[in-house]
């Protein structure tokens, strides 16, 4: 699987667009730059909504996948975000 070490885990599970987004930012603030967030999600929206996220906020995603019916993602907080 992955070998990426997250800072902190987000779970927004059950939770429909736009709340994943909007609790991983406030999260997000909460983080050094550099640090990781790993974020699950069951809302099928966050497949999309999570990197364009990340991409507007000067974040890096890490990668995504799926287990079980839930999504996971992990972002590393850029240095300007």
């Amino acid at each position: 699987m992955s070998d990426i070490i997250e800072t902190k885990v987000l779970d927004v599970t059950g939770l429909l667009c736009p709340m994943p987004v909007v609790k991983a930012s406030k999260e997000m603030r909460s983080l050094e730059a550099g640090d990781v967030l790993k974020i699950l999600a069951t809302d099928r929206g966050a497949v999309a909504d999570f990197p364009a996220w990340a991409e507007d906020t000067g974040n890096e995603l890490l990668t995504q996948n799926e287990e079980d019916g839930v999504f996971v993602f992990f972002i590393r907080k850029g240095a300007e975000a």
